[in-house]
């Protein structure tokens, strides 16, 4: 699978995640074999003032082609960003359609472009216009279950420029609530003639087998399935291809890879910031390796504001002598 001059090493990809899919996250995930990895949701009107929060956002994460995700919905500003994201070293402009917070869409961005398909479209014709970089489009099924309109608009997007679609199989309306309902992607699938990615509720390979086997798609895309996971696209792209997939790192590997992703974030974000931004993914570790720590334990791990210390815990939870340490 390609996306204009890119090829993508795998079908199994990271999901945009404003908060989560940082610059720290994607070097794991990329690390562990992730296909492509995209990066959070940046907002083009801020990004075209400056915003520092939105220039930090566009830090490229290692070697894989830089995709970057633009959120607006003025087509000067989402123009205005994409040759700023050019500038920076993006190699792959992805559009987003998809976002149901209400903070985006009270501001007829994200899924709220669903319902206004032509002003949709002079947003991905600004962008295309704007820069010779690949333009991709992510969106959801429609607004409600009224309004399945994803196969016309991905129609369109591609007639306007878009060189890959990514539908996530649930509406607006339904926020992550639930089923993904893959089979409804499909109709996306038979109406373009570029590469469709499935996304929601993907969290395995039998997940995203059944995925891709009920809409066609050419490919998976992980989201919340990755958080304390970064591993498991790697993972899911290689029992895709029909390879063995390298085992989740436990014990000794898993503390040292919480270790530098903990670390890795107060380098992005700063002490001060960085404390608050890696407890939520301190917690997704925890939840992921199956670890029930007591209430007064996990409170001071996940609420502690000295690194030191917290990298201490950190050793000695995820290497699972905790008890042996407390």
């Amino acid at each position: 699978m390609s996306i204009g001059s890119h090829r993508v090493r795998s079908h199994a990809l990271l999901a945009p995640m404003a908060g989560i899919t940082d610059r720290p996250f994607r070097v794991l995930a990329e690390r562990f074999g992730a296909g492509m990895v995209v990066s959070e949701m940046i907002a083009s009107n801020a990004l075209g003032v400056g915003n520092e929060e939105m220039v930090r956002k566009l830090g490229r994460p290692g070697t894989l082609p830089h995709m970057v995700q633009l959120a607006g919905c003025e087509a000067e500003w989402m123009a205005r960003g994409a040759k700023i994201a050019h500038d920076a070293g993006a190699d792959i402009i992805d559009i987003n359609f998809g976002c149901p917070a209400k903070r985006v869409t009270n501001g007829y961005a994200g899924s709220a472009l669903m319902r206004v398909p032509d002003h949709a479209m002079t947003l991905i014709d600004a962008v295309v216009a704007a820069t010779p970089l690949p333009v991709t489009v992510k969106m959801r099924l429609g607004w409600d279950d009224d309004s399945l309109n994803a196969p016309e608009i991905a129609r369109r997007a591609v007639d306007a420029g878009a060189q890959m679609i990514t539908v996530h199989g649930r509406t607006r309306q339904q926020f992550y609530k639930g089923n993904a309902r893959w089979e409804l992607v499909r109709a996306v699938v038979e109406a373009v003639d570029v590469p469709v990615v499935v996304n929601g509720d993907i969290v395995d390979f039998a997940s995203a087998r059944e995925a891709l086997q009920q809409s066609g798609a050419a490919a998976v895309m992980l989201g919340r399935g990755a958080q304390g996971r970064p591993w498991a696209v790697g993972q899911i792209g290689d029992e895709l291809a029909g390879n063995e997939a390298q085992p989740a790192p436990q014990g000794e590997a898993l503390a040292e890879l919480v270790a530098e992703h903990y670390e890795g974030i107060l380098v992005e974000y700063g002490t001060v910031v960085g404390l608050r931004a890696a407890r939520k993914h301190l917690d997704w570790y925890l939840e992921a390796a199956g670890i029930a720590l007591d209430k007064p334990t996990r409170t001071a791990f996940l609420n502690n504001e000295t690194p030191s210390h917290v990298l201490e815990m950190i050793g000695a939870i995820f290497s699972g002598e905790w008890k042996a340490a407390a």
